[in-house]
């Protein structure tokens, strides 16, 4: 369970944090990511509203009769008055302007189909905190952080908007989201089919759950991702666990000396914080697999074009000992510091800073409950995963424990015969498309794969280096948006 912990979560508020979401979370991932830091503003000309809407905290009782302020951001630019589309990003776990800069094809989309955009913030992210300051203080409070209280936010937002808004009260409501944004679309859709017409859900892993996905696969197609460009570079992530392991064992303060000088450490290495220092260089490697773009972005750190296989250069060749070590550094060097601004690194630097982190903990310790472990096969070290150790680690943390099975009961599993006006997208590169759905079951709902694709690149801005796969799939799902708008 030590081994898992260290691979949880990629982000983390301030150190504290970071350690106590890390002590209890059974993920190694987080669905989605983003650099707060880093400005991604909407491209000239474009621009949107920032709106508040009185919500209801809890839905489905009758005894809490607390409202908070749920942001969101409206664009009526494109928009045609007279019962034109709306255009619907079900937030993520996070702040909401971050995802409406970065989800450039419902901009590049819109006008063409003369829609308002709106893009609705998650409730106890961003600044739509129930409770304010109080939010997270006690479970009474967290008990109201679901995704179902969340698609019934989403659901009232929209019927708010069509009451209040002159020419929107026949408007037809596409959903579209990326990553947990599009698990979230994918339900909505399901659930209130009388609010959405479709949706379009982009790298949802709607099915990584227990039993339906083997809890190996995210690490599998990471390490695929990886040997696409060079098997050597695999092996040597692989092996380069033990090879630090031995070298602590054999070599105690000059081997931890060795360690600090050649990850440049901000902090000199100490023996019990290996185990930390291995699950770092692993959330890297997740990563680079997620953001491995055709073109510069700077989606969790600024990276060059296709990077997974720029950090496999300096791992090209099979390297052993302190050459091995040395490789692996310069690859880890590229993901934090390509940009050559870092003077050093820290171990408990993740991917970004984000306040989502707090949130995503209590969820995965609550309904989502995603199974991942690894073999000696990956870029990953050999891990297991103990329900009952999560269950008990989350109590601890959050008073609570998760059910492990409810989003299967509450949103179908795999038995979606019955839903309907879904496309479903994912990457070939992209680890969580091992959760998703692959393969079209029916001639509604869509799967659309990528290949080449990393996470979520449909929803990302065109780009003049975008692969031939991401523009066919973007002309694919505008054809069937307009079909359901037409129908």
């Amino acid at each position: 369970m030590a081994v898992i912990i260290t691979r949880l979560i990629f982000w983390a508020v301030i150190i504290c944090l970071f350690e106590s979401i890390l002590s209890i979370n059974p993920h190694k991932r987080r669905l989605s990511a983003y650099n707060p830091a880093i400005k991604n503003l909407l491209p000239k000309g474009y621009s949107y509203q920032t709106k508040y809407y009185n919500q209801q905290i809890d839905h489905f009782g009758f005894v809490n009769e607390d409202t908070y302020e749920q942001r969101y951001l409206v664009s009526d630019q494109f928009w045609n008055k007279n019962g034109g589309p709306i255009f619907f990003y079900t937030g993520n776990e996070g702040d909401i302007a971050w995802f409406c800069n970065n989800t450039g094809f419902v901009w590049d989309t819109a006008p063409e189909f003369e829609a308002m955009i709106v893009f609705a913030e998650h409730r106890f992210y961003g600044e739509s905190m129930p409770y304010g300051p109080e939010s997270y203080k006690d479970p009474t409070k967290l008990n109201f952080l679901t995704s179902e209280q969340a698609l019934a936010d989403f659901a009232t937002l929209i019927e708010y908007i069509k009451s209040t808004t002159p020419g929107a009260s026949n408007s037809q409501v596409v959903a579209f989201g990326g990553s947990y944004g599009g698990m979230l679309s994918a339900w909505f859709r399901i659930k209130y089919p009388n609010v959405v017409i479709g949706a379009l859900a982009a790298s949802a892993p709607i099915w990584q759950f227990h039993n339906l996905t083997p809890c190996l696969a995210y690490d599998q197609t990471v390490t695929k991702t990886f040997s696409y460009y060079s098997d050597n570079c695999v092996d040597n992530i692989n092996r380069v666990y033990s090879t630090i392991d031995n070298m602590v064992k054999s070599g105690g303060s000059a081997a931890l000396s060795f360690l600090s000088s050649t990850f440049s450490l901000c902090q000199p290495l100490k023996a019990n914080q290996i185990d930390t220092l291995e699950g770092w260089l692993e959330n890297i490697w997740g990563n680079l697999a997620m953001v491995n773009y055709p073109y510069p972005a700077s989606f969790l750190e600024p990276l060059p074009a296709w990077p997974v296989q720029e950090a496999c250069k300096p791992l090209s060749t099979i390297l052993e000992d302190k050459l091995l070590v040395t490789g692996v550094a310069k690859a880890v060097k590229f993901y934090f510091n390509s940009t050559g601004t870092a003077e050093c690194l820290n171990i408990t630097q993740q991917a970004t800073g984000s306040l989502g982190d707090a949130g995503w903990g209590y969820q995965s310790c609550s309904e989502m409950v995603m199974p991942m472990c690894s073999d000696n096969t990956t870029v990953f070290r050999q891990t297991v995963w103990d329900y009952t150790d999560v269950s008990e680690n989350c109590y601890k943390q959050f008073k609570v424990r998760p059910r492990r099975d409810w989003v299967i009961t509450n949103y179908w599993g795999k038995s979606l015969s019955a839903a309907s006006n879904i496309i479903f997208s994912n990457g070939q590169f992209d680890p969580w498309s091992t959760g998703g759905v692959l393969e079209s079951l029916s001639d509604s709902i869509i799967a659309i794969h990528i290949k080449q694709g990393a996470h979520h690149l449909d929803l990302r801005a065109a780009n003049k280096m975008d692969i031939e796969a991401v523009k066919a799939a973007r002309i694919q799902e505008k054809k069937i948006i307009r079909q359901w708008l037409q129908n």
